[in-house]
């Protein structure tokens, strides 16, 4: 139904940000992968992702056609649901991701939190055609932004939203910050998203 959104980012985190159109303002999911190519006060057209179950209305926004690709090949693999599939992509850049599966890496893809022995092999199974008949990749590469302050806070928070519990991210968070102060914000959660 959407295919993209174009406005102001008017508001931005690790995992959400919202987009001032002049009629609306859209709060959309987001990765990693997107958040380090975007910043607050400018004007950002993102690729939307509309999902809708019987309780929840949901627009997932993704920084390039690429990303939102790979994020719908994902969700269609049994077991994978869309923030599954948004942690993938917060773990790994979608490029990482097409060459895990195309190269049968299944240690890699387990690497990622939530995924196990079966949903790696069942990655593999049901979309390694898919993703070698969908050709090279159309992956644009953006700079990271690092953030200098409330990292910490922002860290925890995107993470709790990711779905680990609050104790255990702010142990992790804390050690990350205390081996490498000066670490972006995107860096120490995917850090955190290893460890946790």
């Amino acid at each position: 139904m959407y295919d993209y959104i174009k406005g102001e980012i008017a508001e931005i985190g690790p995992t959400e940000v919202v987009i001032d159109t002049p009629t609306f303002g859209y709060k959309l999911q987001i990765s990693l992968q997107t958040y380090s190519k975007l910043q607050a006060g400018v004007r950002a057209k993102l690729y939307i992702h509309h999902h809708i179950r019987e309780d929840v209305e949901l627009m997932y926004g993704f920084f390039d056609k690429d990303e939102r690709t790979i994020f719908q090949h994902l969700i269609e693999v049994s077991g994978i649901g869309p923030n599954t599939a948004r942690m993938m992509l917060s773990s790994m850049s979608s490029e990482e991701i097409r060459n895990a599966i195309i190269t049968a890496d299944i240690n890699r893809l387990k690497s990622i939190k939530g995924i196990g022995l079966k949903t790696a092999q069942r990655l593999l199974i049901e979309l390694k055609d898919k993703i070698i008949k969908g050709g090279g990749s159309s992956f644009i590469t953006g700079e990271s932004h690092a953030m200098s302050d409330g990292r910490r806070d922002e860290a925890i928070s995107a993470l709790i939203l990711l779905g680990f519990s609050k104790a255990n991210v702010e142990k992790v968070v804390d050690g990350i910050l205390r081996e490498s102060p000066v670490e972006p914000l995107e860096e120490i959660i995917k850090l955190s998203l290893k460890r946790l």
